[in-house]
C-alpha cells in the first residue's frame, strides 16, 4: 500500500483532518457502548469495544504515516512541530476511547443506579467535545486556502471558542458527576469506588483532549 499521501498529494492538511475524523468515529463508539452497559449486554459492548480498537488501529496508521512522510520544509503558514503537536492532541482522544472501553470490559464494570440519570448525559457532553474539535478540524484546508486570514479565521475560531465552553460545561458535568459518587461510596466496595472515579474522570478527558486539540489548532491560526 502506497503512501497517504499518493492520495492527497503533499499537503498533510487533508491526512491531519482525516485522522481527526477518525479519531472522532472512534470516540463516538462510546455511547452505544455505554447503553450495551447499561442493559448489561456484554455481547454487544464488547463487539462495540473491538470496533473501537480496530478504528484506533486505523486512526494509528494514519498517525504514522503521516509522521513518517511529513517533510522537514514545507511549504507551509504552519510549522511541522506544530502540525505534529496538533496530531499528538487528536490521538489522544482516540486512545483514551479505548482505555475507557477496555476497563469496562475487564472488570465488566456497572454503573450505579443512581448515577445513570446523569452519566449519560455526561458522557453525551464530553462526545459533543470531540464533535465540536472535529468540525473545527474539519476547516483545515479552507484556512490554508486563505493562508489563515480573512473571515475563514474568524469562523474557526467562534468554533474554538464554542468547543471551550462545552469543555467548561463538562468539567461542571464531572464535578456533579463525582459530588453523587461520593453520596453512595459506601454503599461501594473501595475498588469500585476507586475505579468509578478513575472512569469518570478519564471520560471527561475526553473533553479536555478536546479542548487541547482547539487550542494546537488556535497555535496554528495565531503563527
Amino acid at each position: 500500500m502506497g503512501s497517504i499521501f499518493n492520495m492527497f498529494g503533499p499537503s498533510p492538511i487533508r491526512p491531519i483532518e482525516q485522522h481527526m475524523r477518525k479519531v472522532h468515529q472512534c470516540a463516538k463508539q462510546l455511547y452505544p457502548f455505554f447503553e450495551a452497559v447499561l442493559k448489561k449486554d456484554w455481547t454487544t459492548a464488547d463487539k462495540i469495544k473491538e470496533k473501537i480498537i480496530s478504528l484506533e488501529k486505523e486512526a494509528d496508521l494514519i498517525k504514522r504515516d503521516l509522521r513518517l512522510h511529513l517533510p522537514t520544509g514545507l511549504f507551509l503558514p504552519v510549522s511541522r512541530t506544530d502540525l505534529l503537536e496538533l496530531l499528538s492532541a487528536q490521538d489522544f482522544i482516540a486512545n483514551k476511547a479505548e482505555d475507557i472501553a477496555t476497563l469496562i470490559i475487564s472488570r465488566q464494570m456497572l454503573i450505579p443506579e443512581t448515577l445513570i440519570p446523569i452519566f449519560m448525559p455526561f458522557l453525551s457532553r464530553c462526545l459533543d467535545a470531540s464533535k465540536q474539535a472535529c468540525k473545527a478540524i474539519n476547516e483545515l484546508d479552507e484556512l490554508l486556502e486563505t493562508g489563515f486570514r480573512g473571515s475563514e479565521v474568524k469562523i474557526v475560531e467562534e468554533m474554538i471558542l464554542t468547543l471551550y465552553e462545552i469543555e467548561h460545561d463538562s468539567d461542571e458535568r464531572l464535578t456533579d458527576i463525582r459530588h453523587r459518587i461520593f453520596e453512595i461510596e459506601k454503599e461501594l466496595s473501595a475498588i469500585d469506588a476507586i475505579f468509578l472515579y478513575k472512569l469518570v474522570q478519564w471520560i471527561d478527558d475526553l473533553a479536555d483532549g478536546a479542548q487541547h486539540v482547539g487550542s494546537r489548532l488556535q497555535i496554528l491560526i495565531a503563527r
